[in-house]
């Protein structure tokens, strides 16, 4: 269908209320599937450390297992280089059909690969391969996603539809989280560890078709159409030469949101199993409370940051990490309602950073390289201090025999958030 643009008065595109909700509609959804695919992984590690890695060490299966998931994030900053490249060159729409596919085709050849009593120091290399594929791909996601409905969306309304991309992804996390739940409430430990941990990578096929369709219905972006070939496209040494001060301020910011997405939306099913003593079940659905509460608090998050704007909602939440983590985690070492109420507690908080996190990134930079310079703040930061935050949460744990040591980390990226953001100035309500 095409899309009828309508040219304002100082070059300004305004597109029709149905194109917005269609632009919505289809990246949210396709985002929402890519990080259901990706998810799976960190819901079932505990699954996947028995079925790729030796027997005999439960811990170092398991340190090796986040391991594979930090790895994997080392494709993250190329990847959002290279998709953010073309996705400034060629247009958004291609580039999010692309990883949508690469990141449905890795996914499910995870749930293909044999286990490492049948294949031995094959299946855990296998994994890792799937697992640096997802990374890539996951890579221009994101950022893809957020400038997309950016670009099509109002600017008074920019901040509530763009928190539909960090919605969704919780929507896929939740997914994952809910199937893991059903799958180990329903099934043996052995038909787990044999076949049940496969099923929701192999879903990835059939939901990959549902979220394809969406997007080649969808033309690209108004903004892109009229600037984006207007432009002669830069080098990418030359645009990370050219923004190189506002990409390491926007790393600095994305900080707080790598560490806490895969703390408390990732890791903390884990950390409530190993370290708390929670049931494998137990663990999977408190965690969904905070997933919910995420869920929930997004949009009304966007909405106040369209309200007052960006920098007062985003400084609100890393001084609310710094002086909430530590008492968030020990209430959940209390028992009873403690632990449902620090993880409301802690998904509300985050939702306080992330509703607003993918706009503010959006408008820091230029349309000609908004993908390039948000794509690679975003993913390096990810890189460095999100898929690397099970890993160092359980080892900091097993080192200093601290089981408040996630909490710790999230302070400091907090801290060095707060601080990035001192160097920056309001973007709200400007133009694209």
């Amino acid at each position: 269908m095409k899309i009828e643009h309508v040219v304002q008065p100082g070059n300004r595109v305004e597109v029709k209320p149905s194109d917005v909700k269609r632009a919505v509609m289809g990246a949210s959804i396709g985002n929402l599937i890519e990080w259901f695919d990706y998810a799976s992984y960190g819901y079932l590690a505990t699954i996947i450390a028995v079925v790729f890695f030796p027997a005999g060490n439960p811990k170092l299966a398991l340190l090796a297992t986040f391991g594979v998931f930090a790895v994997s994030f080392i494709a993250r900053p190329i990847g959002g280089i290279i998709w953010g490249h073309y996705g400034d060159k060629l247009g958004r729409k291609k580039i999010l059909i692309l990883t949508l596919l690469l990141m449905s085709l890795s996914t499910f050849a995870i749930g293909i690969i044999p286990n490492y009593a049948t294949i031995g120091i094959a299946a855990p290399l296998l994994l890792l391969l799937c697992r640096i594929v997802q990374g890539f791909s996951a890579s221009g996601e994101y950022a893809g996603a957020s400038l997309f409905i950016a670009e099509y969306a109002p600017k008074k309304r920019r901040g509530l539809l763009v928190s539909m991309v960090p919605a969704s992804t919780a929507a896929g996390l939740m997914l994952g989280a809910l199937a893991a739940f059903i799958l180990e409430a329903s099934l043996s430990q052995e038909a787990m560890q044999a076949w049940g941990w496969r099923i929701p990578f192999l879903l990835a096929g059939p939901l990959c078709l549902i979220a394809l369709y969406l997007r080649m219905k969808l033309e690209d972006t108004p903004v892109f159409n009229e600037i984006g070939h207007s432009e002669e496209q830069l080098p990418i040494v030359q645009t990370v030469k050219l923004n190189w001060k506002q990409i390491i301020v926007a790393f600095g910011v994305v900080l707080l949101n790598a560490a806490g997405f895969y703390i408390i939306l990732s890791y903390m099913p884990t950390y409530l199993t190993n370290e708390l003593n929670f049931t494998g079940t137990k663990g999977i659905l408190t965690t969904l409370v905070s997933l919910a509460t995420y869920v929930i608090f997004l949009p009304m998050v966007g909405a106040l940051a369209d309200r007052v704007g960006r920098k007062p909602v985003l400084i609100g939440a890393c001084i609310s990490f710094i002086v909430l983590s530590y008492p968030a985690f020990l209430m959940l070492t209390l028992g009873g309602i403690w632990p449902v109420i620090a993880l409301i507690l802690l998904g509300a908080i985050l939702a306080g950073n992330d509703g607003v996190l993918a706009t503010f990134l959006t408008e820091m930079f230029p349309t000609k390289v908004r993908y390039t310079c948000f794509g690679l703040s975003f993913n390096l930061g990810n890189a460095i201090f999100g898929g690397t935050a099970p890993f160092i949460a359980t080892f900091l744990i097993i080192q200093t025999d601290n089981q408040f040591a996630p909490a710790f980390y999230l302070m400091a990226a907090a801290l060095v958030a707060l601080l990035a953001l001192m160097r920056t100035k309001e973007t709200a309500h400007k133009n694209l």
